[in-house]
Formats: structure tokens, sequence, C-alpha cells
């Protein structure tokens, strides 16, 4: 059997992806965090791009390989572990879901947005994007309670790790995202309490996260419903 690493960082949603796969497959693998302020050589050596999450994967004859982005990863995971399925087996509905981690991708790209922004202005404006992004969820889901109905798939493991930054979000204010949007309520409630989303982070995932608001001076941290 191989032994995987996952090269990691305490708060980077993509690593969580990885988690949660390699957890609903019961695959063992060890993690190493690292500091991305302050990136150490050998990590350098082995990231093309700079990035985790990495997944080494070393056999029993000592080779080594490197795979570098989460939904390679990912795939790969789903391709060589056995385990739960966590892609239809359907070609149509595999690329679909596809489609929606993509899709998951970009609310992440907004939602970066969202938690640096410096300004109200800023703020509104990609809270708008965030409610535009959940409404066109909430048309695509099914009675739930995951992405396409009763089976987990990789869908929700890119979800699981976007929904869990409103977890401490929720704690400054209501920001309203998800007002009126029943099914992405559910789904997000039904994550939130999956065992492989909950170990996908430390328990000092919370502050680390509120240390991450302070650093970038996020506006979220001084509206008066903070206080």
């Amino acid at each position: 059997m191989s032994r995987l690493t996952l090269i990691s960082h305490h708060l980077c949603p993509y690593v969580q992806r990885a988690a949660i796969a390699l957890r609903e497959k019961g695959v063992p693998f060890e993690r190493v965090n690292i500091d991305l302020t302050d990136k150490p050589d050998w990590f350098l050596q082995i990231s093309p791009l700079g990035k985790v999450p990495l997944l080494r994967i070393e056999d029993e004859e000592g080779g080594e390989a490197i795979l570098f982005e989460s939904s390679v990863i990912c795939e790969y995971l789903e391709e060589t572990q056995v385990g739960a399925a966590l892609h239809p087996a359907d070609p149509l509905s595999r690329a679909r879901h596809r489609g929606w981690m993509e899709f998951g991708s970009s609310v992440l790209s907004d939602l970066w947005g969202y938690e640096t922004a410096t300004d109200v202005e800023q703020l509104e404006a990609k809270r708008k994007t965030l409610i535009a992004k959940f409404t066109t969820l909430e048309g695509a889901l099914a009675d739930g309670p995951y992405f396409s109905g009763s089976s987990f798939s990789l869908v929700d493991a890119v979800f699981a790790p976007i929904f869990r930054y409103f977890d401490v979000f929720d704690r400054l204010g209501d920001s309203g995202i998800f007002a009126g949007l029943e099914r992405v309520r559910r789904w997000r409630s039904a994550l939130g309490e999956r065992r492989s989303v909950k170990d996908a982070v430390g328990e000092d995932y919370p502050r680390r996260l509120m240390e991450f608001l302070n650093k970038h001076k996020s506006i979220l941290l001084g509206l008066p419903a903070a206080a």
C-alpha cells in the first residue's frame, strides 16, 4: 500500500477538499501543515505552483510521486482508492458534477473578495455576487441532504469548506446571503454534520480565520453587528 502525505495549510479550502475525500475513502494519510508566508525550501522544490495542497505518494519500493491541484488529487483518489464512490457512474452526470466543482472554485474566488474587503461598498458588491451564486445553486440542488441526493460526492467536498467560512462569519452578524435559500441552508447544515467535514480542519480553525481577517483589515470586523 502506498503511503500518502497531504501537504497542507490550516485554513486552505482546497486542502480541505482533498482531506475530505481521503477520509470519505477511508484512506490512511499523514498531514503536514506549512506556513504559506514562509514556504520551506523542500516544499518549493516539489510544488510547481508553490501552492497547497500537494499529495505525496510513496510506494513500497521507495518511489515517490507528487500530485498538485485539489481537483487532480480528488480525481486520483476516486480512480485508485476503494470505498464509497464520490462521482456518479454515469458519464453525463459525472461531467455535470465536475462543472459544479468548478463553479465552487468561482464561489471561493468571490468569497476571497468578500472576506478581504476593506470598505462597505466592496463588501456589498461581493455580498450580492455571492447571493447570486447561491441562488443559482438553489435551483440546481436536489431534495438532499447532499448535492444530488442521498450520496455524498466530490461536489459536496468542494462546498463544505465554503460553508465553513460562514460558521465564523455568522458570529459577526447576519449577512443575509442565504435568506430564502432553503435547499442551500439544508445542504449547508447536512455538510456541517458530516464527520469527514468536521475532521478536515483543526479545532483552532475559527481562531486562525479571525486572525486572517484581522491581518487583512477586513471590514467584516468593523461592522456594527460585530460589536
